[in-house]
């Protein structure tokens, strides 16, 4: 091995790699797709900074056009005061001076750079497009990205081809080299000696990246910068495989193949090097190194006049959407609450999802006799849920976190010869299904198909686009009846299913118990009825579809998390366990799981037959009001979606659901601008627009504080994720989010293509942003409010890495609520000012 690289040791190579994947953030696949920060790589400095270095490395803007700020202080959106507080916060990241009349002049006029940032870190492919003027047919970038893509969507495919590419068990690095001996593509369109290129390259990958860094004459301090700006090239591919090396490091597995996919762009670089030796090329690049070994050592925003501009106007946006919700919040205090409110009739807990806020604020409009709870959709139960019929199942709980426990599906009531006996039918609609797809997919009966059947589809193409019937069966029920479905769900009992355990244990379910109802703040005071509410969203041909369930269930719905607390909770032996910790829950108590249809706003309750009969009529005074909830809540969103008063707002929700064609069939969570973490108290009755993270939590019921730093190291970051993806995809969508949906091409199972060809595409399509004519989510950084004492979040805050990056280097703007309604904030280093 070697011991040096342009003189400097191997070890600063193996830094240097290990830095550039590090800031690549994860892309989950398709069928648990999850919101990401894709700002996780640079979460160790300042957002300021972040700006700076994504445009000096990668050519990348983060932040919005010049002119999208103008028009905010056009239209009075921004004020002079939002622009000194701005003028403020940006005097910590900037030596460049600039005062208000300044500011306003800039504002006024567009950038002197231009809208679109040139990167000062240059690949090779990049040298070449500039040499080619802008010819888009000459363009080395976009071939090389189009190969790379090509080879990764057969080597990566989950199922989805026919045909597997032949080397796909060797490593990625190795498998590539082996595909490239007989690719003829390069030297097709003018890459000469590309293949022999390939071979004479090392056949370890660290030490193929080495030797293109060294032969290049990449200086020392650019060699990360190189890196990960080749990295940025492939950015959805290298996106699903950090995805990969995380979903292993969970498991205690060591990956290297993101390694390895470097390896792959930086040698199909260098035979672009290799390619060219006429002058005008060699001085490009001696140009393109010197520039590179200028680079300073920190960001400098003064070097960048523009961008500070930006950035105090991006901060100056913030500050007035934050000045309205403070005094909300502040006007809507009421003084800290006194003595206990009693018991309610009816008690529901829902996700923190921004889309909760509406149907909660909802169903407390109905009746002033139900208390709502804010808490994580996977209720504090972090399972793998295997259905019938499968082996293995999906992580129902956030990705921060790796399942704990296993849980089987099973048909409640069935004797063993009718378990099987549905367990044949699900198997043998599977076995179908994919035999029929693998005829329709072949490279020969695909013709006889289209040909001999193509017409018989007539009646049902006019039947989906008229939304008269769903465009695909749901794919949680194989084709079985409701009634069976109905019976089917978690099994609880332990029991080992080949040769894992599964289920959980008397003590384990205790613990659990205690642990979430403790989380929850509901520790006594239950009511008869308490339902835990968990979501997700009914949509068809929507590739993303599972970015519409639950976060907090590993990007599927909260439906198994939701049956799986409740049958604890309802069990007698956890409650006399429970009553030995200090909980008791009355007798008459009884939790029902349930799902939240975020699109239709429908609540289905599981597991109503197992009630006594003495509740029947609470019951059926809850499905009352929860109907009332949902056709309030219907109505609320369907005037951002566009339906007007004079429609069936229930039909037009509901064949919304239902249309192959509609590419905005909710809107997530756009908008999402602020997490509340305090009693219900603190916000029922206030307006929040769907804009809002609620979840309960009353420090006086939480000793150690160990409630608190689950919230701030658990919800919160998984809030700042999903703020900061849907940031990102507003700000700048060719970089961070994945384009037009109607263009969307599948591949691999894995996501998707803008087109036929290019990247991965990373992020949120357009129209989950954007409604045609305005931007429906406003690009803004999370606002986290927490009523805590001071000390208490400050020793949370010095304790947790993660979470002293996201606070103090700007990530989310935090506050603390006080007890006398004022409001402090965070100002980093544990430090805190009133807010204004």
């Amino acid at each position: 091995m070697k011991h040096t690289v342009n003189g400097a040791p191997f070890h600063a190579i193996e830094a240097a790699i290990t830095g550039a994947c590090g800031k690549i953030a994860p892309l989950w696949p398709l069928k648990h797709f999850v919101a990401v920060n894709p700002f996780l790589g640079f979460s160790d400095q300042s957002f300021a900074a972040t700006t700076a270095t994504l445009r000096r490395v990668a050519g990348i803007n983060m932040l919005m056009p010049r002119t999208f700020y103008r028009q905010g202080l056009i239209d009075g959106v921004i004020e002079n005061r939002d622009l000194d507080a701005a003028l403020a916060a940006v005097s910590h990241h900037s030596s460049s001076a600039i005062d208000m009349e300044q500011l306003r002049a800039a504002a006024l006029r567009e950038p002197v750079a231009g809208h679109r940032p040139r990167a000062v870190v240059a690949t090779i492919a990049e040298v070449l497009d500039r040499l080619a003027q802008g010819d888009r047919q000459a363009s080395r970038t976009a071939f090389m990205i189009d190969e790379i893509s090509k080879w990764c969507a057969a080597y990566f495919d989950q199922g989805q081809s026919a045909w597997r590419l032949p080397s796909r068990r060797l490593p990625p690095y190795a498998a590539w080299r082996a595909t490239m001996r007989h690719d003829r593509n390069p030297e097709t369109m003018g890459i000469r000696g590309f293949r022999s290129a390939v071979a004479a390259m090392p056949d370890d990958a660290r030490l193929a990246i080495a030797a293109v860094v060294e032969a290049l004459g990449i200086p020392d301090r650019a060699v990360e910068d190189y890196l990960y700006r080749a990295l940025s090239d492939i950015g959805g591919w290298a996106g699903y495989v950090r995805y990969r090396v995380w979903d292993n490091a969970l498991h205690g597995r060591e990956d290297d193949t993101l390694v390895e996919l470097l390896a792959i762009r930086l040698v199909w670089g260098y035979a672009l090097f290799l390619e060219r030796t006429d002058p005008a090329f060699t001085a490009a690049w001696a140009q393109a190194m010197v520039d590179a070994a200028a680079l300073p050592e920190d960001e400098r925003l003064g070097d960048d006049p523009e961008l500070v501009v930006d950035l105090i106007l991006q901060e100056a946006y913030e500050a007035a959407y934050r000045r309205g919700l403070l005094e909300r919040l502040t006007g809507h205090f009421t003084g800290p609450k006194v003595g206990s409110i009693g018991r309610r009739a009816v008690q529901a807990a829902f996700c923190i999802d921004v889309r909760s806020e509406v149907f909660r604020r909802a169903l407390e409009t109905v009746s002033r006799d139900v208390e709502t709870i804010g808490f994580a959709g996977f209720f504090g139960f972090p399972i793998e849920y295997v259905p019938i019929g499968r082996t293995t199942g999906g992580a129902q709980c956030p990705v921060l976190l790796k399942p704990a426990f296993i849980v089987c599906e099973e048909v409640a009531g069935a004797s063993d010869a009718e378990a099987n006996r549905i367990l044949d039918l699900r198997l043998l609609r599977r076995r179908a299904a994919k035999a029929w797809k693998a005829f329709k997919l072949s490279a020969v009966s695909s013709f006889t198909y289209v040909e001999t059947a193509g017409l018989l589809f007539a009646g049902k193409l006019i039947g989906d686009t008229a939304g008269l019937t769903r465009t695909v069966s749901d794919p949680n029920t194989d084709g079985l009846d409701r009634q069976v479905i109905g019976r089917i769900g978690p099994r609880l009992e332990p029991r080992p299913v080949d040769g894992r355990e599964t289920g959980f244990d008397a003590q384990q379910r205790i613990a659990m118990a205690e642990a979430v109802l403790r989380a929850m703040s509901l520790t006594e005071n239950f009511a008869r009825l308490v339902l835990l509410t968990g979501h997700g969203s009914t949509t068809v041909n929507n590739p993303h579809a599972s970015g519409l369930d639950c976060g907090a269930c590993g990007g599927h719905t909260g439906e198994a998390n939701a049956r799986v607390a409740a049958a604890i909770l309802n069990d007698r032996h956890v409650r006399v366990g429970l009553a030995g910790l200090g909980i008791v829950i009355p007798d008459d108590t009884w939790f029902l799981g349930c799902l939240h249809d975020t699109t239709t706003d429908e609540v289905r309750i599981f597991g109503a037959d197992q009630l006594p009969a003495s509740h029947a009529p609470d019951l059926a005074r809850v499905r009352g009001e929860l109907a009332k909830a949902s056709s309030l809540a219907r109505a609320e969103r369907a005037l951002l979606l566009g339906i007007g008063k004079g429609e069936n707002i229930h039909g037009a929700v509901k064949a919304r659901s239902r249309d192959w064609a509609q590419v905005r069939p909710e809107w997530g969570l756009a908008g999402n601008a602020a997490f509340i973490a305090a009693p219900r108290e603190r916000t029922r009755g206030l307006h929040l627009g769907g804009r809002a993270f609620l979840h309960d939590y009353d420090w006086r019921k939480d000793a150690d504080f160990g409630v608190l730093e689950l919230i701030m190291t658990a919800p919160m970051v998984v809030a700042s994720w999903i703020n900061l993806q849907y940031y990102g995809s507003t700000v700048n969508n060719r970089a961070f989010g994945s384009g037009n949906k109607v263009l969307h091409n599948v591949v691999g199972q894995l996501g998707v293509l803008e087109g036929n060809a290019g990247d991965l595409k990373v992020g949120l399509p357009w129209q989950a942003v954007h409604d045609g004519a305005r931007f429906v989510h406003e690009p803004l950084r999370l606002n986290v409010f927490i009523e805590a004492p001071e000390e208490a979040l400050n020793s949370t805050i010095a304790s947790q890495a993660g979470v002293r990056q996201l606070v103090d280097n700007g990530w989310v703007h935090l506050f603390r609520l006080d007890d006398d309604g004022k409001v402090r904030r965070y100002r980093g280093d544990l430090s805190w000012e009133y807010a204004a």
